[in-house]
C-alpha cells in the first residue's frame, strides 16, 4: 500500500511558498449527482494525520474518522462543486476542472496548489503542480481527497432519501446494478447525468439496460 507524504509539500515550504494546498476530486465515474472537489491548506512543517491516505482506499468509517481530524488540522478547507447540468453541458472533464477552481477560490490566498491529475491549462487555478495519482502520493491531496469524499456522499445519502429507488445511499451514484435497477423501474430523476452512456442508452432504448444489468450478474 502506498502511503503518501509530505516530500512536495516540503520542497514547496522551503521554496518560500507558505499556503499549499492539495485538490482533489470525487465522482467523475458516477452516473448521477455533482462532482465534488476540495482544495486543502496544510499547515507549514506541519505532521501527518496518521491513517490519511487515498481515499478510494478508505472504508467509509476510516473516512469519517480522518475527515473530523483533518477539517481541525487544516490551515483552510474549500469545497465546489459542478451541477449535473454543468457535467452535461460541459462535458466531465471540465466540469471536474470547474469544480476545482471553484474550490480554491474558497482558499484564497494560496502560493502554491498540488493537484490530482494531469495538467489543467483551460482554466486559471494560479500556480500548481499536477501530479498523476496525487491522491496516492501526496498528503495535501490524499487530506483532500478525503474531504471531497466524504462531502460528496453526504449530498448523496441526502439525495437517497428523495429518490430512494436507485440505492443511493449504498452506491452514491455510480453504476451498480442496484442503480442501473433502479434507472430500469423508476425512470430518470433531475440528478442524472443524460450525457453519459448507460444514461443515455436508456433514455434511447430502455431494454438494452437490461443486458448491462445480466452482465452484472
Amino acid at each position: 500500500m502506498i502511503v503518501p507524504t509530505l516530500a512536495r509539500e516540503w520542497a514547496l515550504w522551503r521554496s518560500g511558498a507558505r499556503r499549499v494546498a492539495g485538490v482533489d476530486e470525487v465522482g467523475m465515474a458516477c452516473l448521477a449527482g455533482p462532482v465534488v472537489a476540495a482544495a486543502l491548506v496544510v499547515k507549514p512543517y506541519c505532521r501527518k494525520i496518521p491513517g490519511v491516505r487515498d481515499s478510494k482506499t478508505l472504508s467509509l468509517q476510516q473516512r469519517e474518522r480522518l475527515y473530523d481530524q483533518i477539517l481541525v488540522r487544516a490551515a483552510a478547507v474549500g469545497v465546489g462543486a459542478a451541477s449535473v447540468t454543468e457535467i452535461n453541458e460541459l462535458n466531465i472533464l471540465r466540469a471536474s476542472h470547474l469544480a476545482m477552481w471553484r474550490a480554491l477560490r474558497r482558499v484564497l490566498p494560496y502560493d502554491h496548489a498540488l493537484i490530482d491529475g494531469r495538467e489543467i491549462r483551460e482554466i486559471d487555478l494560479g500556480p500548481h503542480t499536477a501530479i498523476v495519482d496525487g491522491d496516492a502520493l501526496s498528503y495535501a491531496i490524499a487530506s483532500a481527497s478525503i474531504v471531497a469524499k466524504v462531502t460528496r456522499d453526504r449530498l448523496m445519502y441526502k439525495l437517497a432519501r428523495r429518490y430512494p429507488g436507485y440505492g443511493w445511499d449504498s452506491n452514491v451514484g455510480y453504476a451498480t446494478r442496484r442503480h442501473l435497477q433502479g434507472l430500469r423501474e423508476h425512470g430518470l430523476t433531475p440528478f442524472h447525468r443524460t450525457a453519459y452512456a448507460p444514461v443515455r442508452t436508456f433514455i434511447l432504448q430502455p431494454t438494452t439496460l437490461d443486458d448491462l444489468i445480466a452482465q452484472m450478474d
